[in-house]
This record gives C-alpha cells, structure tokens and sequence, in this order.
C-alpha cells in the first residue's frame, strides 16, 4: 500500500506544505518590535502574541489532530488550509491588540494542519525507511520555521507587516488546491468516535511510559527554543539596532537544524534515539552559555542559535521516531499527545521570557533558557542511570 501511495516528489511536496503551514506560527516574531509600535503595545504584551499562538496551535493538537484517525486525511488537510488563508486575512487585517491576539490564536490552531502532514507522511512511509521520510518532511517544517522569519523581515522591510500575513493567506489558499491534487485518499481503520479518540490520547500518555518520556523531552526542548525566538527580536533591535530585515535574516542561522533532523532520522531508523537525544540535550545547554555571552558579541549569539536549533530538532526527530514505533494506529493522536505538550513548554517559555526580557533583560531571559536546556540534559542523564539499573521508573525506547 505504501509503495503504491508514497513517491519522492510526494514527500517533498508534504514536506514544502508542512513548512508553508508551521510557517503561520511564526511570522511574528521578528515583527514584534514593528507590531508593538504600530500598535502601541508594550513589550510583554507583544511578546503575548507569540504566546497566544503556541496555546491556540496546542489547542488545534488537542481538539484537531485526533481528527486524523478519524476522518479521511486529505480532506482535513485541505479543510485546514483554507480556513488558515481565512485566519491569516483576520489577522493581517487586526486595527487593534483585541483583534490581534484572537487572530493569533486561530492561526495557530489551524497550523496544526503541519502535525497533520506528519503522521500521514509516517503511514504512507515503509517501516524501514519511516525515520528517513518523517525527518525529510520535518526538515521542511524547520526550515518553514526558520524561513518564516527571513520572509517576514523582509517583505515588512518592503510593506509592513499587515503584508506577510495577507501573502501568507494567499500561499495557503494556493496549498489548498495543491495539496487537493497530489494527496493521496487515505484513512484509518478506526471505528471510534471523536470524543473516545479525544479521550484516548490522555489514556494513551497513562499507558505509554515512552510517550511520557519523550513529551517531557519535547515540552523541555522547545521550552527553551521559544525563550530564545520570542525575545531575540528585541535584543536585536534595541542591543544591535537591526533593522526589520537583517532580524529575519536571523532565521537563516538556524538552518543547520534541518540538516540535523535528517541526520537524527537516519539514527533513529537504526535504533539510536537515546543517544541522539543525549547529543541534542547537551547542545541545548552548552547553547545558553554562548546565548549569555551574545547580548555583547555577535558571533557568540550566533554560535549559539546554531547549537540550540540543531539540538532542539535533534532531540524533536528522536522523541518521534521513538513514538511512531509504539502505536502504529494511533500516530495522531500519539502525536496530539506529544505535540500538546511540547507546545505547551513553547507557551510557557515565550511568556516567560517576554515577562523577564521587559523586568530583567537579556540575563533573565539566558537564565530562563538554561533552565529549559538543563532540565532537558537532566532528564537524559537521569534516564541512562535508570537505564543501566534496568529500572523502568523513567524508560526509554525499546530500541537500542
């Protein structure tokens, strides 16, 4: 079934549809010293734009993503890219904060339509080359992550920023009728119903010691990561006077994590997903040291925004190639679970680290990041010391 369905022009085609739809999520970030202007914002309210869109995309993970073992994906695939070109038309248009922020919310939501693209990758996918395939598709969403931030800068740099979020309707609108396309029928043999689906992902984190884990990793991983992307604008603009498209040229630093990615699905194929997270948990905390260093030499800051991007999807590949092997009829809601979580340690980063850029600058936000990265190496070390004792308080993979 998988040979018939899955080609490569397919998975580069999902791949480039995952990056347009996570994309969504972070346009703002280098716009935020613009919209808090425009709008007369201060910066911890700003910073709550970001927020509000990592907690309305773990809602879509929640309440949406289920939907993927329940209805026919392509779809809900097409469905949530046009009302994402609805949602982005609000939110370019926002005259106000009220407006704004909902807006936000909404698209976030609506981007879950990326996690969507994910687990429907892993099911077309052969078992043996599912680490490979999820990774490429993954590399798309980082670079639609990190993309996201150079066109904003620049086509605010050229327009204003009400301009990013109305072209990025018009990519969506244009996916949808793509993706409508070249997508595949697909559906699960489920015959559940959508509030026992909605139940089963709590029940799926109680019976799954590995996906509570891995969504311990996730939720500390992109803790950190968001500490870092939603105040690095400001020290940017107000630290190094940048302007609005040298910032989102700041996307492209991070490239290197998409390289990372397939890299840790390649390791994660040959049953090596302890290690690669050990590896990208180390990255994570090293990267903070040079972050600290960075509010006063550029080439720190840039070295460690390198590190913590290639950590911080390193250990990402490896906490889903250890999931998708549990439960192969759940990989949505699997996914809702981990994903849910990760994007609430996103939420909770962001709001923490614009609450500490505005009372305590740069310093404050480091240490907030350390703490994230750190807690991240802790568990991995504490996780290899249970390992070696055979304890199955805090498991891992069954691969090794």
């Amino acid at each position: 079934m998988a040979a018939e369905r899955l080609d490569r022009s397919l998975v580069l085609v999902m791949a480039a549809a995952t990056g347009v739809a996570v994309a969504s999520n972070y346009y703002a970030q280098p716009l935020l010293p613009v919209m808090r202007h425009d709008l007369h914002l201060s910066s911890t309210v700003a910073g709550l734009i970001v927020t509000v869109a990592q907690l309305g995309y773990a809602a879509g993970l929640l309440f949406l993503l289920p939907l993927g073992d329940l209805v026919e994906r392509r779809a809900l695939v097409v469905t949530l890219s046009a009302l994402s070109a609805a949602a982005l038309v609000v939110l370019g248009l926002s005259p106000n904060g009220e407006v704004l922020l909902p807006a936000a919310f909404a698209v976030g939501g609506l981007s879950v339509l990326a996690q969507v693209l994910v687990p429907f990758s892993a099911s077309l996918a052969h078992d043996h080359e599912r680490g490979q395939v999820v990774g490429l598709v993954m590399s798309g969403l980082l670079l639609g992550i990190l993309l996201a931030r150079t066109v904003a800068g620049a086509l605010a740099e050229a327009g204003d920023w009400r301009v990013v979020y109305l072209v990025a309707a018009g990519l969506m609108a244009v996916q949808a009728a793509v993706l409508r396309l070249r997508l595949p029928s697909y559906r699960e043999n489920t015959q559940r119903s959508y509030l026992t689906l909605l139940r089963s992902v709590g029940q799926l984190l109680r019976d799954e010691p590995v996906l509570r884990l891995r969504s311990l990793y996730g939720f500390l991983s992109f803790g950190t990561f968001s500490v870092l992307w939603t105040t690095l604008a400001f020290l940017l603009h107000d630290r190094y006077h940048l302007s609005t498209l040298v910032i989102g040229l700041f996307g492209l630093v991070g490239a290197a994590g998409a390289l990372a990615a397939t890299m840790a699905g390649r390791l994660s194929d040959h049953g090596h997903q302890h290690t690669s997270t050990g590896a990208g948990a180390a990255m994570l905390a090293l990267s903070w040291l040079l972050l600290w260093v960075g509010r006063h030499h550029m080439s720190a800051l840039i070295a460690g925004i390198v590190l913590l991007d290639v950590g911080v999807q390193g250990v990402h590949i490896s906490n889903q190639g250890a999931i998708y092997r549990l439960r192969p009829d759940a990989r949505s809601r699997l996914t809702a679970a981990y994903m849910f979580l990760y994007f609430v340690g996103g939420a909770i980063g962001s709001a923490v680290s614009a609450s500490l850029y505005s009372g305590h600058g740069w310093s404050g936000v480091s240490l907030a990041g350390e703490i994230f990265g750190g807690g991240a190496l802790l568990v991995w070390v504490t996780s290899s010391l249970r390992r070696e004792k055979g304890s199955s308080v805090l498991p891992t993979s069954p691969a090794r």
